[in-house]
């Protein structure tokens, strides 16, 4: 017998059981309690971390999902010895934050209407889900603002992919409004980062892009290898909320 485990969003997986007999009618109602007791429980968990207009996660989880994923990048030290042995090199995980911000959004709400600008929000969070994995942590900070926390091989497949959401978004028709562009600003999460550090790195790039044309991608460390921007100092000791 197979259950769908359900949340208020989509299905997330199913209970299996096995039984050499029919299952009766009162341990189905049995079942179907518990993983109605465990809708809720999900909903109410649902309704504490996530945006209520998008459904992505909210800013005051961003905190608590960024210090979780320090906590799995290697510091100095432990970098400089798995230097010294190639076959963990592939294992060594690398993050990417990155900061999307909807370019003139003010004035889609001037023009047309906070109800029109809201649903210019969900669209595009719906285009954020198509362009990203299941698994990239994808949040609405408010306003216009989004971020994106993901794992990745290299930064550059980081980049593609920020490439990617940029492209379905200039290339969607907004209802009413037309067509919409982001810029965004991505860095790599380094060991010892706080999440002001992490943040403000992207959105320096997000800045560059907004003052050099709009609707653009830029990387933080290509930025300042290239003496475009400067180096930002440290701000671990700042909260970013």
């Amino acid at each position: 017998y197979l259950f769908p485990i359900a949340t208020d969003r989509d299905v997330i997986g199913v209970i299996e059981i096995l039984s050499t007999r029919r299952l009766g009618t009162g341990a189905q109602r049995m079942v179907s309690s518990v993983l109605r007791i465990y809708h809720n429980f999900q909903g109410l968990l649902d309704y504490s971390e996530r945006d209520t207009l998008t459904g992505l996660l909210n800013r005051k989880t961003f905190d608590e999902s960024f210090l979780k994923v320090l906590s799995d990048i290697p510091t100095r030290a432990d970098a400089n010895h798995e230097a010294e042995d190639r076959r963990h090199e592939a294992a060594t995980p690398h993050y990417v934050l990155g900061v999307i911000d909807i370019d003139h959004f003010k004035s889609v709400n001037d023009r047309f209407g906070h109800l029109i600008g809201d649903e210019v929000l969900l669209l595009l969070s719906r285009l954020m889900r198509g362009s990203f994995r299941f698994h990239d942590m994808l949040y609405r900070f408010g306003g216009e603002e989004f971020v994106v926390l993901m794992r990745c091989d290299e930064e550059i497949h980081a980049g593609e992919a920020f490439e990617r959401l940029r492209l379905n978004t200039e290339r969607y028709a907004f209802p009413q409004v037309g067509r919409i562009t982001v810029s965004i600003g991505f860095t790599e999460v380094r060991p010892g980062d706080g999440p002001a550090d992490a943040f403000e790195r992207a959105d320096k790039a997000v800045y560059h892009a907004k003052g050099h044309g709009r609707n653009q991608v830029h990387n933080y460390a290509a930025l300042v290898a290239s003496g475009v921007i400067q180096e930002s100092t440290q701000l671990s000791d700042v909260e970013l909320f």
